[in-house]
């Protein structure tokens, strides 16, 4: 049996009783540690056992409570409940700069359909409030740069936003995060100043309504907020922001808050082409870029500018604050001057980015690091001032058709089918260049193979593909695999100018390369052996928790009555 405890009504200051199987049974005292159940979460716990005689098993946050009955006097099967960390999350900013957008009830309804699950908005409009409710998708709400004044000089400001703006929606609008303040460092009126005075009082009202636990709030910023980015190690805070900066993270610090970044490698690539490559910015890159103070590698510019970041923030020791994307993205259509903005760019960005954080991949500096980021913007903003790309950001058109296609599953557009008649059907394939390297070609398979997510089990010895055994060969479906996978855009087959495209069809004997439009045999083999190693992994780890908790239960026979806390 398998209970749900809802985490309002569990108290870090306080003992809970919990009657669990009615009134015959005992009534334990549970002590909540607020680092494992915190306002954000549910706690799944199962029941093993006859009558009154309980084991409870609590796992989450990657800890394990046991709590066993004063009277236990049987030995019960163990039964795992695999829940342990939540995993990285991704999101999309809903920014509303237009005149010709959806209303929100209608845009809750895209957002659903295409399983969006968490979403930001930079306002606390009602409208979208209301839209929200009921639908399971987490709200990140915000306290616009133009009302800091106000909610820093008086705390009834924020007791009054607080009660007539956000709790008439909550809980039924599922509202998670408070952003207090937007880049206020490249505003033109730098109000920065008045950012923690007013994080404080929007704290102290959740305080006052029994909130501050399950809403966090924070305030997001640009990457100027950095001196230096390049090399990560040497991550900096700007000295100009240090009064600013150093009561923030304090108070980020001691309210477990993340430290919100808005990340954009485009502008990187489009103001320093010289210096940044299209691939390297696109998570494409086949080569990679060295840290030469940490010896780490990187093979694209999103996880130096996070590592930069976690540096600087090492730097004024503040090693405990978690760093939570709050925009990033592409732009699909640019000026003449913005040659990197197309849709192929924006979905190879973003399709590699999404894959790159659900697969909990993490950075360098913290490899399998949790890492929350949300992709602006859901639509094109036909009122955001500057350049042609600043309106130009969206996922979909306001008549909320997709400007092009984006799983957010983290599989990527993957369409493939088994074809070999290519010349006549337009089907193209990518093969490795007879002009490359064996080094180019051997770092570019490493890259397809990792952080390019191919699943490349096909060349490994003994299996179809593997002979030819050569670099050539095997780069050959290693591109073509990755290449098939983006859609069969250009930019898919670059890797570096390593790729080459070709409208014949390379496969041979039992070796069938994919093509666009479904999966063929061996791609769908492969994927098969990935989910079974995927599926072990997970039965390894609940057999290994299993036979320790059932060792830990021979103990507990002899001490029952008591409450064992094991971290992982």
């Amino acid at each position: 049996m398998c209970w749900l405890v809802d985490p309002l009504i569990l108290n870090a200051k306080e003992c809970v009783c919990s009657v669990l199987l009615g009134s015959r049974n005992e009534c334990w005292k549970v002590l909540v540690d607020p680092l494992i159940l915190n306002a954000q979460s549910r706690v799944s716990s199962t029941l093993l056992g006859l009558e009154n005689e309980c084991w409870i098993v609590l796992l989450h946050a990657c800890s394990c409570y046991v709590f066993v009955s004063r009277q236990l006097s049987v030995v019960v099967t163990c039964t795992c409940v695999i829940g342990f960390c939540r995993g990285s999350i991704v999101g999309v900013c809903y920014g509303r700069s237009a005149d010709d957008l959806p209303t929100p009830d209608k845009v809750v309804e895209l957002i659903k359909l295409h399983n969006i699950k968490y979403v930001r908005i930079y306002d606390s409009n009602i409208q979208v409030l209301k839209a929200f409710a009921n639908t399971g998708v987490e709200l990140m709400v915000a306290v616009p740069n133009s009302d800091l004044l106000a909610f820093s000089q008086f705390q009834s400001n924020a007791d009054s936003w607080l009660k007539n703006s956000i709790l008439p929606y909550y809980p039924a609008t599922k509202i998670t995060y408070i952003t207090v303040g937007l880049e206020v460092t490249e505003s033109p009126n730098n109000a920065s100043a008045l950012v923690v005075p007013a994080m404080h009082n929007v704290l102290t009202a959740l305080k006052k309504a029994g909130l501050h636990k399950r809403i966090k709030v924070s305030s997001t910023h640009s990457l100027g907020v950095l001196s230096r980015s390049f090399p990560p190690s040497a991550g900096a805070f700007n000295s100009s922001h240090a009064s600013f900066l150093k009561p923030m993270l304090e108070f980020l610090a001691e309210n477990q808050s993340p430290f919100m970044i808005d990340l954009y490698p485009y502008y990187a690539y489009r103001d320093s082409p010289q210096k940044v490559s299209l691939d390297y910015a696109l998570f494409e890159s086949s080569s990679e870029v060295i840290d030469p103070n940490t010896g780490l590698l990187y093979t694209n510019m999103f996880d130096a500018q996070i590592d930069a970041l976690y540096f600087a923030l090492m730097a004024l020791n503040f090693k405990t604050i978690k760093v939570m994307v709050t925009e990033t993205g592409w732009p699909s259509k640019g000026s003449p001057k913005e040659k990197g903005a197309t849709p192929d760019n924006a979905q190879t960005y973003n399709t590699n980015l999404i894959r790159h954080v659900l697969n909990d991949t993490g950075t360098p500096t913290k490899p399998g690091e949790e890492l929350d980021v949300y992709i602006f913007s859901l639509f094109n903003e036909n009122r955001k001032p500057g350049l042609e790309s600043e309106r130009n950001w969206g996922l979909f058109y306001p008549d909320k058709t997709s400007i092009y296609n984006l799983d957010f599953t983290g599989k990527g557009v993957l369409d493939m089918t088994n074809s070999t008649d290519g010349s006549k059907n337009g089907t193209t394939w990518c093969i490795a260049s007879s002009k490359a390297s064996e080094a180019d070609l051997q770092n570019a398979i490493d890259w397809a193979c990792g952080p390019g997510n191919v699943d490349c089990s096909a060349i490994q010895p003994s299996q179809p593909c593997f002979e030819p055994d050569n670099l050539a060969s095997h780069a050959s479906f290693a591109f073509n695999s990755y290449y098939q996978q983006n859609g069969a855009s250009d930019v898919a087959c670059s890797f570096g100018g390593k790729g080459v495209k070709v409208d014949k069809d390379p496969s041979y004997d039992n070796c069938i390369y994919l093509t666009a439009g479904g999966i063929n045999k061996t791609a769908s083999s492969n994927m098969t052996a990935t989910a079974n190693t995927s599926s072990s992994a997970h039965t390894d780890v609940c057999s290994w928790i299993c036979v320790f908790l059932l060792t830990t239960l021979i103990a507990v026979i002899l001490n029952t009555g008591n409450v064992f806390h094991v971290s992982f």
